[in-house]
């Protein structure tokens, strides 16, 4: 804004688009190391090994945790049953139930990428709609700008309703 009445092109004003550019740049770098250095610890799974579950997260849902349970039974495990505990048990789930979106979970943030996304990754699914969910998922989790869209805010809404209505999760 403050270029666009900057008519003379002012010394300072160069110097300071320099500045900027240089820190845009480190950001940048640091975000693309970083992504690149978590996309290697996403874990690889086959869903013939994520039959007839139980899939803990925390109690709440929200729009990730609604997202992957959506996920999980409708692409994952069919079978799937769901259970909702306070994180601060995160470290007692048994060995058989399946964590997901919760401190210490099996399928959780990695990086910058939110829940869903890494379950989508992990179980290699590539369908153009759940990727379109995907970002509208990752818009409301990660609140970051990294997807647009103007889907999300009505979403936000109905969840919010969701939530503020249910007698349990």
């Amino acid at each position: 804004e403050i270029k666009k009445t900057d008519f003379f092109s002012s010394q300072i004003g160069l110097e300071t688009g320099e500045k900027l550019a240089k820190i845009v740049g480190a950001l940048n770098s640091l975000t693309e190391s970083e992504t690149k250095n978590h996309a290697l610890t996403i874990p690889s799974a086959r869903i013939e090994d994520y039959q007839n579950k139980t899939w803990a997260t925390r109690q709440r849902p929200f729009v990730d945790r609604f997202a992957s349970a959506w996920l999980i039974k409708k692409f994952i495990d069919k079978n799937a049953s769901f259970s909702f505990i306070d994180e601060k048990h995160a470290d007692s789930i048994s060995k058989d139930v399946i964590s997901f979106d919760i401190r210490g979970g099996i399928f959780t943030h990695i990086g910058d990428l939110c829940t869903f996304e890494v379950l989508m990754k992990s179980f290699d699914m590539k369908d153009k709609t759940l990727k379109k969910i995907a970002k509208i998922v990752h818009e409301l989790d990660v609140k970051d700008d990294k997807f647009r869209n103007s889907e999300s805010k009505g979403i936000e809404h109905i969840l919010s309703g969701i939530r503020k209505t249910a007698r349990n999760d």
